[in-house]
């Protein structure tokens, strides 16, 4: 049974942070979820029919999704897996509205997504930091270009710095920092600007696998505190089952979904709990049959070279 932490308010929180309304619209309420089939709010991400072609040199048409169809809840973590070159990282453009399908919808919160927006942030495998800006000049990039007064800049600043622990860190340059602090700054970048979703494409790839357990960690007490629905692409099945709530396989080009896992185990999780473990082997049953797929096509694909006898 999926068991989500809640937080309360606490005294070292911000003004903004600590009213009800604002603590609302941050996140930071502890909702109980709705029983199956009686909430009348509508997804919060809804993908329907989506396809994609890309048109080759040739002129030929080359499918990237096929008809995906795709809910996502509000407050839920959602992980996608699937072989390279599937479309998991461009499904999450598509989301971002960075770019368009060939066909299909998308909806965010009840809306048709036509461009890019604040409510939707990306958080790439690259933390794309401003390597001329401090750490809180970073932080509050996006706050100031959308016309945020400076005392509240700073305020959230301070708010968000706390919560992925590099409150010591505000006058620091990005240089000054290791490759998992630098992903905290550009998670906490990413909450200030106040999105109803992330979107996390490899976030963790680059990183030691020490690191990236704390910031397994991390991530999911951020989850917990902030209520925000997190979609999440990774190639790393034990990664995607140690976080998600759901895990959604991906085919081999063109991208479909072919299965979908409710992780149906209790919160805090551990990359080594046998539970996880053994989650992660069923979704990587079904991976490996798209893998082949895509080495077969791969090797399928290669001239031999003609050995004469």
């Amino acid at each position: 049974m999926n068991m989500r932490l809640t937080s309360s308010p606490r005294s070292g929180d911000p003004s903004w942070a600590r009213s009800e309304n604002a603590r609302s619209r941050f996140g930071l309420v502890s909702r109980a979820p709705a029983p199956s089939g009686e909430s009348t709010e509508p997804a919060k991400v809804r993908l329907h029919d989506i396809c994609l072609s890309y048109r080759s040199q040739t002129g030929e048409q080359f499918p990237a999704l096929d008809h995906i169809n795709l809910e996502v809840n509000t407050g839920e973590f959602v992980c996608v897996v699937g072989p390279s070159g599937c479309g998991k990282s461009t499904l999450l453009h598509l989301i971002a509205g960075l770019h368009r399908q060939s066909s299909g919808e998308i909806w965010f919160a009840g809306t048709p997504v036509a461009a890019p927006g604040t409510d939707r942030i990306m958080i790439f495998q690259e933390h794309a930091l401003f390597p001329w800006l401090t750490v809180g000049e970073n932080v509050a990039f996006g706050m100031k270009m959308k016309g945020i007064q400076r005392r509240e800049r700073e305020e959230r600043t301070r708010y968000y710095l706390r919560l992925v622990h590099l409150a010591k860190f505000e006058k620091s340059c990005i240089h000054q920092l290791s490759g998992g602090m630098r992903q905290r700054v550009a998670i906490a970048r990413a909450l200030a600007t106040e999105p109803d979703v992330l979107l996390m494409d490899e976030p963790f790839a680059a990183l030691d696998a020490q690191t990236r357990d704390i910031l397994h960690d991390e991530l999911e007490r951020i989850w917990v505190e902030t209520g925000r629905t997190i979609i999440f692409v990774t190639h790393n099945v034990r990664e995607a089952v140690r976080l998600g709530d759901r895990v959604v396989l991906l085919t081999f080009r063109p991208g479909r979904v072919k299965s979908e896992f409710p992780i149906d185990l209790s919160r805090p999780r551990h990359l080594e709990d046998p539970e996880v473990a053994a989650t992660a082997r069923q979704v990587l049953d079904q991976l490996r049959e798209e893998i082949n797929q895509s080495l077969e096509a791969e090797y399928a694909a290669v001239i031999k070279p003609k050995i004469e006898p």
